[in-house]
């Protein structure tokens, strides 16, 4: 499939000054409460369309059905410091830690222009932490050599104290205090994530807890979501398209879980693109998932064939991402083309504080 095909018309409406801009769409803020947005439930074999509340995701699993959850949590990775000598301020987005014990890490930033090696970045009120840019390894690309004496864990708190949520570019505001705990599922333990796996932010305490009362199963995996999810497509042929790697850990009671439900034909629902893509890394030539650790830059689209997960939760997702093109391999494309003109003709809410989608056969 090509690039051109994964479009979808966005509303325009007519601003006070006369002219004409495309709707925002996505949502800017975090629903009041986690399963009380909309969910969209989508039936793979018939096409049909149902329109709920999030919580009603209850009716649509049974006794040893399984969810399958990333637990990996995002960390306040956007910085801002100030350049040597000229003091000009510069954004800094932590990707990921290369050296525990060096404090090295690999960071972009911007503007990438004033940015080359030897420089030195200055951070906080008081310039409490300082870094030395070592090497360049893209266009915006860095790595830097924070300099601290004291000990990894100190140094870790101080740098997170000076960042912030890492909220994509598509909320276009500053981040709040209470974006720390909304920007993060309830079951979030290992850190390492730039990206939030919104479709799991749907889920309160009560209705994980009313899920298990009726008897359905969890497994959890980690995938640490980085930025390449909101990196731009910019090849027409799908197959020239390369995904940013992330890394991946699945243990083994995971994944008996998900083997005994495939096994004994119950839903396996994976809930949003990571776990997708986790599990159909992880898939062995006979439908199973094995443990995995390690990097994964599975590139998933019609017509690939999904082997693992049977259904599938998800948020809504902008035009020509990697992201739609995955649920699209779910769903059926035709199937979630449809359903997303529905969803923007009723006013559904696209992006990770935005609405869900369930799809089941």
């Amino acid at each position: 499939m090509k690039l051109s095909e994964f479009g979808y018309s966005i509303p325009v409406v007519v601003g006070e000054d006369g002219e004409k801009v495309k709707q925002n769409i996505i949502a800017q803020d975090a629903p009041r409460n986690r399963d009380e947005a909309r969910l969209m439930v989508l039936h793979k074999k018939t096409g049909d369309i149902e329109h709920k509340e999030f919580k009603d995701v209850l009716d649509y699993f049974d006794e040893k059905d399984v969810l399958v959850f990333n637990d990996t949590k995002v960390f306040p990775a956007r910085l801002y410091g100030n350049k040597e000598k000229t003091g000009a301020v510069i954004e800094v987005f932590l990707l990921r830690e290369l050296n525990h014990e060096l404090h090295l890490w690999d960071v972009l930033v911007d503007p990438a222009r004033k940015i080359r090696i030897g420089n030195k970045l200055y951070f906080g009120e008081d310039n409490s932490l300082v870094a030395e840019v070592i090497d360049n390894t893209t266009s915006r690309g860095r790595t830097l050599r924070f300099l601290y004496d004291g000990t990894p864990e100190e140094f870790k708190e101080t740098l997170y104290s000076l960042g912030e949520t890492p909220l994509p570019d598509c909320i276009q505001r500053k981040p709040v205090p209470e974006d720390e705990a909304a920007y993060q599922t309830i079951f979030a333990k290992n850190e390492g994530a730039v990206a939030a796996p919104a479709a799991g932010m749907h889920f309160s305490r009560e209705l994980m807890k009313r899920l298990e009362i009726k008897g359905v199963d969890f497994a959890f995996l980690t995938l640490h979501a980085g930025l390449g999810n909101f990196r731009s497509v910019e090849v027409e042929d799908l197959t020239k398209h390369k995904m940013d790697s992330e890394e991946v850990f699945l243990n083994e009671k995971s994944c008996e879980i998900i083997n005994k439900a495939k096994d004994n034909k119950k839903r396996v629902c994976a809930v949003g693109t990571t776990v997708v893509r986790a599990l159909e890394t992880a898939v062995s030539t006979y439908g199973h998932v094995t443990p995995f650790t390690g990097w994964t830059n599975k590139f998933i689209f019609p017509p690939y064939e999904i082997k693992v997960p049977n259904s599938m939760i998800t948020n809504f997702h902008e035009p020509y991402s990697t992201l739609l093109m995955m649920v699209c391999a779910v769903g059926g494309y035709k199937n979630v083309m449809k359903a997303y003109d529905v969803a923007v003709k009723e006013g559904y809410k696209f992006g990770p504080y935005g609405d869900a989608m369930l799809i089941i056969d």
